[in-house]
């Protein structure tokens, strides 16, 4: 779960676009000679499928690379965990969609949406939107949630058990997060059945290859029913407050100066796709690297107080969040050998970053674990740092952890030929079968 989506929501908008259309009517790179193809290609089919070779490629050749749409691609941890830091960078997100597509592009109803998500933000925007949700997240009320996080797995687990085969995906990754954050932010039992089979089509409008006016016109459409559903939502919450994030910040809204309308809609729609995108993804890319790895499997299997652990190491192993990106707000002289003119793009692979071996000398390929001092970048850094890092993590540990104990026998049914997503940013599977 993120703000640091930071690269990360989208995907949240095609689910919640549906159910707008359907509770709205009740209510230049340089080549690598060697490889034959750039070195940064993201939406390349062999990217996708295993994006890590082509990053230690990267890392050993060019690791401030400019890309084929001029981006300077960082790639090692030391300059990722810099640039993520340091408040010389930033988002200025409007500017850069302007050199990237022509002032017109704010014209776009996405964009302008975009525009206001917290996480596109610089301070002090950011800190004035951030400081309005940030109290949903706190540890104590995250920890809170555990009893409840429980229940639904377990539910989730009792609905298939006795088939004998399910897709981890959307039979059982997807269905927790997505009510989860329903409940935080109050949306009504009678509405989530649409939520729950919605397609998970988005992410595209995340990548840093741009749009075609196809891509933006279907993303158009689904932002308009995302936000037709949320202002009915709205509605409801004024009429009925209740203890969510939604009627917070409907009272926000109403007390004046902290946030207006058009904020309030966009970060709703954010905080819907950032609450259960990344986790679906972070649940689906762990029990896959678990079970392609059976020695780590039957470790955890021996020994469950391994799980916290774990969930650092598919973290870092392979990331549900692959990029975030930041604009240079002024020049900056040196980073990793060449200098940086302000307004540029940095893209920060984190999924790079997560295996660089300058800090996991252990092999970094390798999924362990039980590996020391695991400090994955992949929630983000800085004042972007990820709102539901914590969330996350407990939503997967109890997913992962609970499955393993229930359905001891479960096999899944082709891990070597997963289907990914065609997305790069957000790293995660389209379906994964498994049967017991």
């Amino acid at each position: 779960m993120s703000e640091h989506v930071q690269t990360q929501v989208g995907s949240g908008g095609q689910a919640v676009g549906q159910v707008g259309g359907q509770i709205g009517a009740q209510v230049g790179a340089p080549v690598d000679v060697q490889a034959s193809e750039p070195l940064f290609n993201p939406l390349s089919p062999d990217f996708i499928r295993d994006p890590y070779p082509h990053y230690e490629r990267l890392r050993n050749s060019d690791p401030m690379h400019v890309s084929a749409h001029g981006a300077f691609v960082a790639s090692r941890h030391a300059e990722v965990s810099q640039v993520l830091r340091d408040k010389r960078f930033g988002k200025d997100f409007v500017e850069r969609s302007i050199r990237r597509y022509g002032p017109q592009i704010m014209d776009e109803p996405i964009f302008r949406s975009m525009s206001h998500w917290m996480l596109q933000q610089d301070p002090p925007d950011h800190t004035r939107l951030r400081g309005l949700v940030v109290k949903a997240f706190t540890a104590r009320r995250v920890e809170d949630m555990r009893p409840r996080i429980q229940a639904i797995v377990d539910e989730t687990i009792d609905a298939v058990a006795d088939q004998g085969h399910m897709d981890l995906i959307e039979d059982f990754a997807f269905r927790l997060p997505v009510t989860i954050i329903c409940d935080m932010l109050g949306i009504p039992e009678e509405h989530r059945e649409v939520f729950y089979k919605s397609s998970r089509g988005g992410g595209r409008i995340l990548d840093p290859v741009p749009l075609t006016p196809e891509e933006i016109a279907e993303a158009n459409m689904v932002n308009a029913m995302t936000k037709m559903y949320f202002e009915q939502l709205f509605e409801l919450r004024r009429r009925s407050p209740g203890d969510d994030l939604t009627t917070q910040l409907i009272q926000a809204e109403e007390a004046g100066d902290k946030l207006s309308n058009e904020e309030m809609t966009a970060n709703i729609i954010l905080l819907f796709g950032a609450g259960h995108e990344t986790t679906v993804n972070l649940i689906g890319n762990g029990l896959l690297a678990l079970y392609r790895n059976p020695d780590q499997l039957a470790l955890l299997r021996a020994n469950p107080s391994l799980i916290a652990n774990a969930i650092e190491e598919f973290l870092r192993y392979d990331s549900s969040v692959q990029m975030t990106g930041r604009v240079a707000l002024e020049d900056i002289e040196d980073l990793g050998g060449k200098p940086i003119p302000k307004g540029e793009n940095v893209l920060c692979l984190l999924g790079s970053a997560n295996r660089d071996p300058a800090v996991y000398p252990q092999r970094p390929d390798l999924l362990d674990i039980t590996r020391p001092n695991v400090k994955p970048l992949s929630f983000g850094g800085g004042i972007h740092f990820c709102l539901g890092a914590q969330l996350a993590r407990i939503e997967a540990e109890v997913a992962i952890s609970t499955l393993l104990r229930r359905l001891p026998e479960l096999k899944l049914d082709d891990p070597e030929n997963p289907k990914w997503r065609p997305t790069f940013v957000l790293r995660g599977l389209k379906q994964l079968p498994a049967s017991w």
